[in-house]
């Protein structure tokens, strides 16, 4: 998907049993959509992280979404059920959902997870890619890239960086289904 070209609609179920959609979000100042899942060692470096964005910005109306496109079949920690489980588990304040037909993560061209893909109040694409630069140490992290978009967003600003090439898994699509 390219910067500045507006977000599509969708409907997803979530871990809390309920349907999401672009109106479930249509009032937050700004949407952050993060291409993730339950079993990659990136991705589950970043959800400590990911939490603490949602606390940070839950004041400023932020939306994160976490979505999980990969495939269940070869990957079963990646079902809804270990999604559920793993929320509960947690109590991590985000939203988590699923892309069971993996058409959002084509739709926004992921390549990664963590891959994080930020709408601004107009919910037009102004940040894709890196949460930082440090996946495996959040101690280390020097660059903070997914931040630093999040605040030029709210405040209205152009994103100095807006895409930063993610590290993390690749996606798990389902036999048939990669990506031209």
């Amino acid at each position: 998907m390219e910067l500045g070209k507006k977000l599509f609609k969708f409907e997803l179920p979530g871990t809390d049993g309920e349907l999401y959609g672009n109106h479930n979000f249509a009032d937050w100042s700004a949407l952050l959509i993060i291409i993730t899942c339950n079993h990659c060692p990136y991705a589950n470096a970043y959800w400590g992280r990911i939490a603490k964005l949602t606390e940070r910005y839950e004041e400023d109306n932020l939306a994160i979404v976490c979505v999980n496109p990969n495939d269940e079949e070869r990957y079963p920690d990646d079902s809804l059920e270990n999604m559920k489980k793993f929320m509960k588990q947690t109590k991590h304040k985000f939203f988590y959902l699923r892309d069971e037909d993996q058409k959002m993560a084509k739709k926004l061209h992921a390549t990664r997870t963590p891959e994080a893909f930020l709408f601004n109040s107009k919910r037009e694409l102004v940040y894709r890619g890196a949460i930082d630069d440090s996946w495996k140490n959040p101690n280390a992290v020097t660059r903070v890239y997914l931040e630093d978009a999040i605040e030029a967003s709210l405040d209205g600003l152009e994103v100095d960086f807006p895409e930063i090439p993610p590290v993390g898994c690749s996606i798990k699509w389902k036999p048939g289904n990669e990506p031209s």
